[in-house]
């Protein structure tokens, strides 16, 4: 069978984690190999048609980092049994693994954001028929956070829902966190990493959005200013605040608000 990837390699389910594999491959975004942590519960071997959701770290992450800082396998699973989670595959990618964190935008040396939004879906689709990659959830943590509203948001035809917890709200806050200028980021332009910009282009076709972040957050008054600005605009999504700053134990019990979001749309 021809293949878009045929660098690509996955290997078998981690032993004591059998719900999780590893996905390595060059797509044609990026001109390094970068990974892939998979999750893939029993639950959906009964399905026709699997749903993705992708999970997105932040600054200073790679893909390892849902599962080692988050164990979101075990949070996954319980959602499952509790009936809080619909059957999906959970793939959470390294964002490219430039300097301290990429935004998940195109930069010269990279397009972070093709990487994301077609080599994986693509790739996973290779690897696994069953599953629904044309469409799919997005989601994410801080940069991640950032990177899942503007990616839902640029390309709201092909995302079923979005969903962000204690997220970025523009590029310059990357500055606070990471040793790079705002002007890093936007080798596209200003108004293609605005995440105002691409509510009000598409706003006729946005998917489901929601997001979150502590009342301790560092971040919290961006939060409260896009839920302002996206409330002025008319445009629909839900914002909660709950206490928390922005750490693991935080993301580690919200995430669980994504997965309840996703299972949600896809009941409707």
């Amino acid at each position: 069978m021809a293949t878009l990837f045929p660098n690509a390699q996955i290997s078998p389910p981690i032993p004591g984690n059998e719900n999780l594999r590893f996905l390595n491959f060059r797509g044609n975004a990026l001109p390094q190999r970068a990974d892939v942590l998979i999750y893939l519960p029993p639950e959906t071997e009964r399905l026709k048609h699997v749903p993705l959701l992708l999970l997105l770290h932040g600054v200073h992450g790679c893909q390892w980092n849902w599962w080692l800082n988050a164990a979101i396998d075990k949070t996954a699973s319980t959602s499952l049994r509790a009936g809080d989670m619909a059957p999906m595959m959970i793939a959470m990618p390294s964002d490219g693994l430039w300097g301290d964190g990429t935004g998940y935008v195109p930069h010269v040396h990279g397009n972070y954001e093709e990487w994301i939004v077609e080599d994986i879906p693509k790739c996973l689709g290779e690897w696994f028929p069953q599953l629904s990659a044309d469409k799919f959830f997005l989601a994410g943590l801080s940069m991640g956070g950032f990177g899942a509203m503007r990616l839902g948001m640029k390309y709201a035809a092909r995302v079923l829902g979005i969903s962000a917890h204690s997220a970025v709200t523009h590029v310059e806050q990357l500055s606070r966190f990471i040793p790079y200028p705002p002007a890093t980021f936007q080798f596209a332009g200003e108004p293609d990493t605005s995440l105002l910009h691409w509510a009000e282009a598409n706003r006729s076709h946005l998917p489901p959005l929601r997001f979150d972040c502590g009342t301790e957050d560092p971040l919290i008054e961006d939060n409260r200013q896009l839920h302002r600005e996206l409330t002025q605009r008319g445009i629909p999504h839900q914002y909660e605040e709950f206490p928390g700053n922005h750490d693991w134990p935080y993301w580690t019990e919200h995430v669980r608000s994504t997965l309840a979001f996703c299972k949600g749309i896809l009941e409707r």
